[in-house]
């Protein structure tokens, strides 16, 4: 699955649930928000259902996603699944990792991104690349997911055994190849995964006496349908046991159909919707059990037009995407006063402006 080259995104919401526990009344200020400030003493063991804004600019401009309403729930966020959260009806906003900087990372976690994608199909980095990832997202408290390069049960298991609460599989273009990706996400009986539970990640090295029993509710399983062949089979591949998101594939499927270069063609937009339908109507007919649609923002389609439409999983930006799109700009702009600089100097100075330097010059 191609990545979108740029996305429409605005400044996301933290959870002030993702601070740390602190003692004293803390107050600060950034470039990019006016003074934030909040005390305690908290309980060792609290939650925070209230939302600070990174950035306070411009209040009226909120998170492109706003998943606030689930905070009303007993439960926080942070200590819910992505499965049980869009089961609960919550719109989740996420971003892809192609970095794979550990750093960055643990900034789109604290951030307050509901998810982030580690991504090992267009990323360069494999397993060990992942790993420090899934770290810094730990510590961010932020749900990880990983997309595998193929549909395989060699990737499967490796990422798996890193333990992310979701697994994404690149060009399910049948039920077949549904089948085997679940089929790799479950032991036997139920399907092919090797097991080596008792000491990897995902079972928290063996600690976690619960993982066989809850694993597979809590793992969010995604298929990714991104070809003109994978639409008409779409009904099909959602009747699979265990396939639990349909991630649409915007920039594969206009390639697909021949419009690589543009992706917002008519026809491209009309396979799309179709698909959208067909796994909308599947939520209606068969409730949980139905498959949620997820997938990409690009700047002709818009994260809140898609929220609109009915997606529940939105992948807003790429890592490495903000990046080139903040350095291009920060270029940009110093090129540009440079060239309003060397124009100002070459402008005749005024008698007032000779006298202000000669008097300057004096001192």
């Amino acid at each position: 699955m191609a990545i979108p080259s740029s996305f429409a995104i605005t400044a996301p919401f933290i959870s002030s649930s993702k601070l740390h526990p602190i003692s004293k009344s803390l107050s600060f200020s950034t470039p990019f928000s006016k003074s934030l400030s909040f005390s305690t003493p908290f309980p060792k063991s609290s939650s925070f259902r209230t939302l600070l804004p990174v950035s306070s600019s411009n209040p009226s401009n909120p998170s492109p996603i706003d998943s606030s309403d689930s905070f009303a729930d007993t439960l926080p966020a942070v200590n819910r699944t992505l499965k049980s959260r869009l089961r609960n009806g919550d719109t989740l906003y996420g971003i892809f990792l192609l970095s794979f900087s550990p750093s960055l990372a643990e900034i789109a976690g604290f951030s307050g991104y509901d998810f982030v994608v580690v991504d090992m199909e267009h990323g360069y980095g494999g397993i060990s690349d992942a790993l420090p990832c899934l770290h810094a997202l730990a510590a961010a408290q932020t749900p990880a997911i990983l997309r595998i390069p193929e549909n395989s049960a060699t990737w499967a298991k490796k990422a798996l055994d890193l333990g992310p609460q979701g697994i994404m599989f690149p060009m399910i273009d049948s039920s077949k190849e549904a089948k085997k990706a679940v089929s790799y996400c479950r032991f036997p009986p139920a399907g092919v995964r090797g097991s080596a539970h008792p000491v990897v990640r995902a079972s928290k090295y063996g600690i976690d006496e619960g993982y066989l029993t809850n694993y597979e509710d809590e793992l969010l399983i995604m298929c990714q349908v991104e070809s003109e062949q994978a639409v008409k089979k779409i009904d099909e591949i959602m009747e699979v046991d265990g396939v639990d998101c349909i991630q649409m594939g915007p920039l594969d499927m206009s390639g697909s159909m021949g419009y690589l270069w543009d992706p917002g063609h008519k026809k491209v937009k009309e396979l799309m919707r179709k698909a959208e339908m067909a796994v909308l109507e599947s939520q209606i007919e068969n409730g949980e059990k139905g498959s949620f649609l997820c997938g990409f923002s690009m700047p002709h389609d818009g994260p809140i037009d898609m929220k609109r439409r009915g997606y529940q999983m939105i992948s807003g930006a790429v890592d490495l995407g903000l990046f080139r799109s903040a350095a291009v700009e920060d270029v940009r702009k110093f090129r540009m006063s440079e060239m309003d600089s060397s124009e100002d100097e070459n402008q005749p100075l005024t008698h007032k402006e000779e006298d202000e330097e000669d008097k300057y010059w004096s001192e």
